[in-house]
């Protein structure tokens, strides 16, 4: 959410910046935002001024009572109630405005990076930079799920039973590498000084409208049955709202934590849920970075933080690029945003593995985090990352590490979590 008071000064940069992500069905919001923007300001103005007409009456009518003038201070008090009454009026109307700018202004978008490359979707995201070589070994690369069912680590059929499709057991040595994934991610984030955080699985419903759209809540997140609780879709909601409503003390900025936590999404359109894999599932988990940070630290941050994922995936022998997120592939909430992809040696081609964004002063603007300077409180920004996103991680890892007698290579960086293991070894010819 972008701060009323520039909307108000600057509206024509508001709507290019509304043209820029092809959203051009809200332009009509701004001017509509400005107008009842007015109306409140006037209605505030007008509340201001009968209440300091109260209380000049209210001094004037104890000294008519002293002075034994009953009539005229019964007139002042008849004009008390009647401006009182009106006060009331004004409250309401009041209310009603601001809840009506606040649902508006929630759907217009945030102003992007100047950075940020223009076009209208995910497909004209732009290339930044390779890291590793994408090989195509001499051998066929088996699917995701034939590798792990060598190791009679797939269980899909059972999960179908107990919980639905997109659903899934890991077992063995599969579930074993996925762990140890999860866990390398925890310890190589804690390495880079970030703070070691599980969080909440479920947050309220004022929470998760501070940290995304409410369009993002309904395609993503699970609610809870006559609560007002969700099951969060991404660590990152619970460790921002971990700060709502805090005046957040200037000396601990910026704040660097690392957070698991299993995530649930529904998954909701076109692409659907994989049958057979576990590319695009209703559960996985996940190791997040998050940062709280002074405003001007907030793209220092941005580029650190993707760089510790490019940093994490290259340690463990998985190619990936980066790319940079189009205007029309952003999120209402962020100010710029890149994916992390790994190499698929089986498709010849990459796939996402994570995200990273800044947001700006926007998820903090709308949960009232803030922190004090010499000239008052300001918003802080918020940035967030993924380090590891499983099972799609783990079909990256399996992808890259597998060899042509169908074992698995264990790099170095992930042996110590394997029992010291350097290669595992299918259960199936």
């Amino acid at each position: 959410m972008i701060d009323i008071k520039f909307l108000r000064e600057n509206p024509e940069i508001v709507k290019e910046n509304i043209r820029k992500k092809f959203q051009d069905a809200k332009l009509s919001l701004v001017d509509e935002v400005i107008a009842l923007d007015a109306e409140s300001r006037r209605n505030q103005q007008e509340g201001d001024d009968l209440r300091a007409r109260r209380n000049k009456i209210s001094k004037e009518i104890g000294a008519l009572i002293a002075q034994g003038k009953k009539e005229e201070a019964m007139a002042k008090k008849a004009e008390v109630a009647a401006g009182a009454k009106r006060l009331a009026e004004l409250d309401r109307m009041s209310q009603f405005l601001q809840e009506k700018i606040s649902k508006i202004m929630l759907s217009i978008p945030n102003i992007i990076d100047p950075s940020v490359p223009i076009g209208k979707d995910d497909s004209e995201n732009v290339e930044i930079q390779k890291y590793g070589d994408p090989v195509v070994p001499d051998f066929e690369v088996p699917y995701h799920a034939d590798i792990l069912n060598s190791f009679d680590g797939l269980d899909k059929e059972s999960a179908g039973r107990t919980s639905g499709n997109g659903f899934y057991y890991l077992m063995g040595d599969a579930a074993r590498i996925h762990s140890a994934m999860i866990s390398y991610a925890r310890d190589f984030m804690i390495d880079k000084g970030f703070t070691y955080c599980i969080p909440p699985f479920m947050i309220r419903s004022n929470v998760v409208n501070g940290v995304m759209s409410f369009a993002e809540m309904e395609a993503m997140m699970y609610k809870i049955e006559n609560e007002d609780l969700y099951l969060i879709g991404t660590s990152e909601h619970s460790m921002i709202g971990k700060f709502k409503g805090e005046i957040v003390q200037k000396d601990r900025l910026p704040i660097t934590m690392t957070s698991y936590s299993p995530c649930f999404r529904k998954e909701v359109g076109s692409h659907g849920i994989e049958e057979r894999g576990v590319y695009r599932v209703h559960q996985f988990e996940k190791q997040e970075m998050v940062v709280l940070c002074e405003p001007e630290q907030s793209m220092e941050w941005y580029n650190k933080m993707w760089k510790y994922t490019v940093e994490f995936f290259r340690s463990l022998d998985i190619p990936v690029r980066t790319l940079e997120c189009c205007s029309g592939d952003l999120a209402d909430l962020k100010v710029k945003s890149c994916d992390v992809e790994a190499w698929s040696p089986r498709q010849q081609k990459y796939f996402e593995v994570g995200s990273c964004s800044t947001l700006g002063d926007a998820q903090a603007r709308r949960l009232g985090i803030r922190t004090k300077g010499e000239n008052g409180t300001y918003f802080v920004h918020t940035l967030n990352n993924t380090v590891l996103a499983t099972p799609r991680g783990l079909i990256a890892f399996l992808e890259n590490n597998v060899q042509a007698d169908g074992s698995i290579k264990i790099p170095e960086a992930l042996r110590m979590y394997m029992g010291g293991k350097d290669v595992i070894y299918p259960t199936q010819g």
